[in-house]
């Protein structure tokens, strides 16, 4: 229904950016949402894909359009929803979930939330081979922006703490890697990076 939609961004949530665009406020889900922080106030655009259900209606957003295809890929496999499809591409590193369908790395793809070993093979299943067209153009060129740096590092790693548990990450899993993420000094989005690659070791 809608390609994309440009607007100024006005908000980051958590789960959620919101743009304005012509004084209407989207709401509109990304896989990172605090990959977003350097653009506040400023015009972007976000490539959404309208998500329509008996109980839910909602726009997911993403960077690219290669990202937004590898999304609805994500959604056409059995056990798999929106959440599920935005855990997995939060991880900041699509390029190792191709890799590890396209060689049947079970074990590398249960560690996302929700996808349990039934799931896991059933994304083998139905997307081994069908992704080369993602990835050439799409993958060296994922989540490059650096973001700006701040003096004060407290908001960033609590906003991070709070994506990762929209994302479906539990209290004890999060405790296990804290220690080492207070150690850094980093961006919300460099955070999340940094924690998700732990997560996923």
């Amino acid at each position: 229904m809608f390609e994309y939609i440009k607007g100024k961004l006005e908000y980051i949530s958590p789960e959620y950016i919101v743009v304005d665009n012509g004084g209407v406020g989207y709401q509109i889900r990304t896989p990172n949402s605090f990959a977003f922080s350097s653009k506040m106030g400023a015009e972007i655009q976000v490539f959404t894909f309208h998500y329509v259900r008996e109980d839910i209606m909602a726009l997911y957003g993403f960077k690219s359009r290669e990202e937004k295809a590898l999304f609805i890929r994500l959604l056409n496999v059995t056990g798999i929803g929106p959440k599920g499809a935005l855990a997995v591409l939060a991880s900041g590193e699509p390029e190792q979930v191709v890799q590890a369908i396209e060689n049947e790395d079970e074990a590398f793809l249960v560690k996302f939330p929700g996808v349990g070993k039934k799931t896991a093979r059933q994304m083998i299943l139905d997307l081994k081979g069908k992704l080369q067209d993602i990835v050439p153009d799409f993958f060296p060129n994922l989540f490059n922006e650096e973001s700006t740096m701040v003096e004060d590092h407290t908001n960033e790693f609590e906003e991070a703490l709070l994506a990762l548990k929209a994302l479906g990450y539990s209290e004890k899993e999060l405790k296990k890697i804290t220690p080492e993420l207070k150690k850094e000094k980093l961006t919300t989005d460099q955070y999340i990076k940094t924690a998700l690659k732990k997560l996923l070791r």
